[in-house]
């Protein structure tokens, strides 16, 4: 089965700076989608972005313009790189990957998460 690993979450200031990091132990294909969510306690899991293995990106209004997602499907990884923090953005965050089998059949692993915390 595959496996994601989220790294790269701590304390941070606001108005801080955080990258995180995703690998996946299978190898990336061009209809996958990698994203990133996040969830805090009492709070409904939110898609903050993804990106396609073509690079298509897409973000949520709430962290466009200071969220920038990337990935380098050589090392099976994809990043979030997170700017301009505030304590609306403390969350749990999660990676995952989500695509299709050759024998057309769906797939969605999530990764176990990685808590981020922004403190005023």
């Amino acid at each position: 089965q595959v496996q994601l690993v989220e790294s790269g979450g701590g304390l941070v200031q606001a108005g801080g700076s955080l990258r995180l990091s995703c690998v996946a132990s299978g190898r990336l294909a061009t209809g996958d989608i990698m994203g990133w969510s996040r969830q805090a306690p009492g709070n409904q899991r939110e898609e903050v972005a993804n990106i396609t293995f073509r690079g298509r990106t897409q973000y949520a209004d709430s962290v466009k313009d200071r969220f920038t997602i990337s990935a380098d499907n050589a090392k099976n990884m994809w990043y979030l790189q997170m700017s301009s923090l505030n304590a609306e953005d403390t969350a749990i965050y999660y990676c995952d990957l989500r695509g299709t089998n050759p024998w057309s059949s769906s797939y969605h692993y999530w990764g176990q998460g990685t808590q981020v915390t922004v403190s005023s």
